[in-house]
């Protein structure tokens, strides 16, 4: 194994343990469920944006999530399929 898969992995693992220690336990539930679904296939590009989603506020992701307010453009397509994942179970 190269140094690059192993960061990538560490990657992939630290992104997971974010997307599941939120501070909205609904949000913990759609982004855990949304990592497992997604993270392994994504490419570096994705994982960019992701790791950057995860960042913003939690109310702010619950109400884009929701809705409520109109996601910012970088965002939607990664909000819409977040949104998604339960719906499709």
């Amino acid at each position: 194994m190269t140094g690059g898969e192993e960061q990538h992995e560490h990657r992939l693992k630290r992104l997971k343990m974010w997307s599941m220690r939120r501070g909205i336990k609904e949000m913990d539930i759609l982004l855990a469920a949304y990592a497992d679904a997604n993270l392994a296939a994504m490419d570096a590009v994705k994982l960019d944006l992701y790791d950057q989603l995860l960042r913003e506020n939690d109310q702010d992701l619950y109400q884009w999530v929701t809705g409520q307010v109109a996601t910012p453009s970088p965002y939607e397509e990664l909000i819409k399929d977040i949104a998604q994942t339960h719906q499709t179970e």
